[in-house]
């Protein structure tokens, strides 16, 4: 990914997507919001207790970035499922879901979602011109949210996965993630090989038995299964990476959200 800071604000994009001025897209971090701990300070989120004045005005800032508001983007009510919802104009300033993806291929609509180790997922379709936002922690990861957003794409907007480009943004990774059941027999139940996304504990770990998933390997390889040949992974790992990011296991649950923006051209 790369790294840009406008007046304080760092903003994250992928070199996967085309740097032309009019598709814009970021992953924003916990910085450059006004925020109190524990939400420190970029906290996009309402569903944590945060002042909502004080999140409203982290939106100002991020939201801002793009000439957008947070009643000119389509949110989204997350239920950490695989359903996927088409919008446009028409839906900016509200929730729609319970959904865990976002589609559309109307110019100028904007889509935005919150995470915390949690993995966004960004498609964009350069020939019909369409764009996805989604969320996969490990229930979308066996749920296949990544391939059930291509395979909406393909029924919308006659999209080709072959051609499209996807992003697996900053989530938790295989370093951090120790899993139990049910994850465990869900993973080998959902996907081919799970013992090479089930992992050993790495070496600085203590090893009790539990393995240690890779979520963004997981989320990689159902965007590959759909038909997606161009997927770049961010390198990032939530959890460790506190300083940027919020993150819900590694912070035991109390702290904030960082946002994502995806406009279409």
């Amino acid at each position: 990914m790369k790294q840009h800071i406008v007046e304080n604000l760092p903003i994250l994009e992928f070199s996967t997507f085309p740097n032309n001025g009019t598709l814009h897209h970021a992953v924003f971090t916990r910085i450059g919001g006004i925020s109190r701990p524990p939400f420190e300070s970029l906290n996009m989120s309402l569903s944590v207790p945060d002042d909502q004045n004080d999140v409203l005005a982290n939106r100002a800032i991020g939201y801002g970035r793009y000439q957008r508001t947070n009643d000119t983007l389509v949110h989204a009510y997350l239920a950490h499922g695989a359903d996927v919802a088409r919008v446009s104009s028409a839906d900016y300033g509200k929730y729609i879901g319970p959904i865990d993806g976002l589609i559309t291929n109307e110019p100028g609509c904007g889509l935005t979602m919150n995470y915390a180790d949690c993995a966004p997922i960004f498609l964009y379709d350069p020939t019909n011109n369409a764009i996805g936002l989604g969320h996969a922690g490990w229930q979308g990861a066996v749920k296949d949210l990544p391939g059930a957003m291509v395979r909406a794409m393909v029924r919308a907007f006659g999209s080709d996965p072959a051609e499209l480009l996807a992003a697996v943004g900053p989530c938790i990774g295989s370093c951090c993630y120790e899993v139990d059941e049910p994850v465990i027999s869900l993973v080998r139940e959902q996907f081919n090989e799970p013992e090479t996304l089930l992992l050993a504990p790495p070496e600085d770990k203590v090893d009790n038995g539990r393995p240690y998933f890779n979520l963004p390997q997981a989320n990689r390889r159902n965007l590959v299964e759909a038909g997606v040949q161009n997927v770049e992974l961010s390198g990032f790992c939530t959890a460790c990476r506190t300083d940027l990011f919020f993150s819900h296991r590694a912070e035991g649950g109390k702290t904030g959200r960082f946002g994502t923006i995806f406009v279409l051209p």
